[in-house]
């Protein structure tokens, strides 16, 4: 087997991202056993495969590596045989898997080799003096066949890769979501009109500067321009969405676990003070390490002096005395949770500025804010008000983001915070509900008992 001296060998700028996992895996091997498969170059030494393996040998320290050189027609067909050995070989996310489909495709078409289903090397000619197949022996869905994908998971890859805006793309790439087709498709999906728009903007640019017409060029050019831009906003927000759907599953996941993980626990006779005996009263204000909870009217100036100027998110639940519409000028985005019969009513007492509601089950959430913002896909799978909150925690903050919560209820906004790193900012008129949400607080971090900072503050 031929060797050549790793310096030399060029590796191109279309590659797919290194996995260091899979480097670490690959040293060991190399270290234990040598390297089993050589990598694959063509005559002017560029790498064709094994990208993984020449990096694992780098790092190694070795100066030369085993290789098998082929020589291609142009740089098409190398692309073709690289990304034929990465669909074979490789372990790849589904939107690496869909892109390398869809290019696949677009390459045979470029050549005029768009191979059909029950082409093979016997039925088709090789040309005279070439040792390349032509077109290549099998089509793309045959590929996707011969590893396992059915005919609908390759029609659905190649939407996904043609569909989503190369800069989500980036986003995507390197989370979680690059692995699920179900949610690279519902991003997919968001904006298809606009992309429609694009094309079509696109198409007739082409055609206008074919005959010369510049003017109408442009105007279709900055058409597109303009399409492609609303595609790439609405694909962002429903991959915002997306991401919230499954932080906020994992966060009441993590929280039924811990739940269950408690009543298993038999009771011990060390009680923390807090447990024991603690009057509640109207004003205190508790801080719990980096949250504060609030007993008292939530709509006094008191509670709105204790509040951060610069929350991203209030949650609320109305109740029979609203006087909360200050709420909009103290958090970027207010959303209200309702039961469906009293949606109508709710957007009709408020003087916040609505802009769309979202709907989980039987209960609705009104989102209101001073700024214009995008209106997600519709969740899926998310039930109860603990989903709800965390999902609408994960979709509108980020962590260490101030949360504003004017009604504790069972803490659901004050518990997702502190799952999920934000800092919450709660009030409650009712003491033995502050009670019972700062116990809940104290089980679920093991932490001592809070600080009544108004107390503090008077001694």
């Amino acid at each position: 087997m031929p060797t050549v001296d790793i310096a030399q060998v060029s590796i191109g700028r279309n590659r797919r991202p290194i996995k260091p996992e899979k480097i670490a895996e690959l040293m060991e091997s190399i270290k234990a056993s040598g390297l089993l498969n050589p990598i694959t170059l063509d005559g002017n030494l560029n790498l064709i495969a094994g990208l993984h393996r020449l990096t694992a040998c780098k790092l190694l320290g070795l100066e030369h590596i085993e290789c098998s050189i082929v020589n291609y027609k142009n740089a098409e067909h190398a692309r073709l045989a690289e990304i034929d050995e990465n669909l074979i070989r490789s372990e790849l996310d589904a939107l690496e898997r869909d892109e390398l489909w869809l290019e696949r495709d677009l390459i045979l078409e470029r050549l005029g080799l768009r191979a059909r289903k029950g082409d093979n090397q016997h039925t088709l000619p090789t040309k005279p003096g070439s040792d390349l197949r032509t077109p290549p022996p099998k089509t793309t869905l045959e590929l996707a066949l011969e590893v396992g994908y059915n005919e609908r998971t390759f029609q659905r890859g190649k939407q996904i890769a043609r569909s989503i805006a190369p800069e989500v793309k980036e986003v995507i790439k390197g989370t979680p979501i690059a692995k699920s087709t179900t949610a690279l498709l519902k991003i997919a999906n968001a904006g298809s009109f606009e992309r429609e728009q694009a094309e079509k903007a696109e198409k007739a640019a082409q055609e206008a500067s074919a005959r010369l017409e510049q003017e109408k060029a442009k105007r279709q050019t900055l058409l597109a321009a303009e399409a492609r831009a609303r595609q790439k906003d609405l694909q962002l927000t429903a991959l915002q969405s997306v991401l919230a759907e499954r932080e906020s599953k994992e966060a009441v996941k993590k929280a039924q676990c811990q739940v269950q993980q408690q009543e298993v626990k038999k009771p011990t006779a060390s009680r923390t003070a807090w447990q024991d005996v603690q009057r509640i009263k109207p004003g205190d204000q508790w801080l719990l390490e980096r949250h504060l909870v609030y007993c008292g009217d939530t709509s006094s100036k008191e509670f709105i002096d204790c509040l951060p100027s610069n929350a991203a998110l209030a949650i609320a639940a109305p109740s029979p005395t609203w006087n909360h519409d200050y709420l909009v000028d103290e958090a970027r985005i207010v959303a209200v949770l309702r039961e469906e019969d009293y949606i109508h009513e709710l957007c009709q007492r408020h003087q916040m500025p609505f802009r769309f509601q979202l709907i989980f089950g039987e209960l609705y959430v009104a989102i209101f804010s001073d700024q214009k913002i995008s209106k997600p896909q519709k969740p899926i799978g998310i039930l109860g008000v603990e989903g709800i909150v965390a999902y609408l925690v994960s979709l509108y903050t980020q962590s260490s983001n101030f949360v504003i919560a004017p009604f504790l209820g069972r803490g659901e906004v004050l518990m997702a915070c502190e799952r999920m790193g934000r800092i919450c900012f709660a009030g409650e008129a009712n003491p033995e509900l502050v009670n019972s949400t700062i116990r809940q607080w104290q089980r679920w971090t093991g932490k001592q008992t809070p600080v009544n900072y108004a107390a503090r503050k008077l001694n």
